[in-house]
């Protein structure tokens, strides 16, 4: 069996892209075998305003990890067809053997001329359907994960169900996962009391900033299928680490009430219910990094009354704290 040299085009396809614009995809040939891996998927997110939200509620699990590779709705038919029109001129173009251009032209036809898989690239069914694709995500650390996904097209009906026999092809629990993937929460800030520089045994009280925080949602919806989920991000703890063994923390878990109160005047002498206590100073120069770390609860709503729940994610903030030893000691 002849074998066309592995090859890849860059274009720009027409109507790709998370918000409906271009979108850079690749083509690729080797024997008789296309793939035309996209770089996109037809999935909306309807997200907070990036501003309002910080960084990923990043998983506290360690065995758990976004999708590295999944199946999407890439292309209507006309899309499909003027991506393939170009990517084969292209192809033409650049002067490859007359053999590997044959094989090409077969592959085409076979999958998408007359009597081929995709008559005609399905055109006559535009506005019913989608061309799936393989998604790869470049944002999992895992590179070898990214290509488990092998490449294939297949052909969706609006009003059908992504196919159960492709285990990988988005559904509602999918789009949860992605939907969890771009949730963005606030840092974890802080207020102290005493504030600057902390004492040596005189306890520190804790509290979250502007009164504490706030659930966080993104919705990832599957265009034309009718399909979504909702995750939330919803907070559920306050954890406090004072960055040396040489203090206690209050309580002595270091797990504080999400909703910590504020220090109010004439509370010096009752323990507080999130904080610290240090019990050496710091060398001249140094700090220690306190860290304060927010706990979110991650559960997700699916449009068919689906739900379920994911690793929670955790949120942290590191503080540089100056300790002091004094004599004296006025609030």
């Amino acid at each position: 069996m002849a074998v066309v040299s592995l090859v890849a085009v860059a274009i720009t396809a027409p109507g790709g892209g998370r918000s409906g614009g271009e979108a850079t995809v690749e083509g690729r040939s080797q024997g008789p075998d296309i793939d035309a891996s996209a770089g996109f998927a037809r999935i909306t997110y309807d997200a907070p305003d990036p501003a309002s939200g910080r960084g990923p509620a990043s998983s506290s699990h360690t065995d758990w990890l976004p999708p590295a590779c999944y199946y999407a709705p890439a292309y209507s038919p006309e899309e499909f067809q003027a991506y393939w029109d170009e990517l084969s001129s292209q192809f033409y173009r650049v002067g490859h053997p007359d053999e590997d251009k044959r094989l090409l032209r077969e592959s085409l036809e076979e999958q998408y001329g007359e009597d081929g898989e995709y008559p005609n690239y399905n055109v006559d069914k535009e506005g019913e359907g989608m061309f799936w694709q393989v998604v790869r995500n470049e944002n999992h650390p895992d590179e070898a994960a990214q290509w488990a996904c092998e490449s294939r097209t297949f052909w969706v009906d609006f009003d059908d169900s992504p196919p159960a026999d492709i285990p990988q092809a988005v559904d509602i629990a999918l789009l949860a996962e992605l939907a969890y993937e771009r949730i963005r929460v606030p840092d974890t800030e802080v207020e102290m009391n005493p504030g600057g520089a902390q004492t040596v045994n005189l306890a520190t009280w804790i509290w979250p900033t502007d009164g504490g925080f706030e659930p966080v949602s993104v919705t990832a919806s599957l265009d034309g299928y009718g399909l979504s989920a909702t995750t939330t991000a919803t907070p559920v703890g306050l954890s406090v680490a004072p960055g040396t063994e040489d203090a206690r923390t209050h309580p002595g878990s270091g797990e504080c009430a999400i909703d910590a109160p504020a220090y109010r005047e004439g509370w010096e002498d009752r323990e507080p219910p999130c904080g610290v206590t240090y019990l050496r100073s710091t060398p001249e120069g140094e700090s220690y990094e306190l860290t304060a770390s927010v706990r979110w609860e991650i559960a997700w709503e699916g449009s068919d009354g689906s739900g379920g729940t994911l690793p929670d994610g955790v949120f942290e903030t590191a503080y540089d704290v100056t300790v002091d030893e004094v004599q004296t000691i006025v609030r």
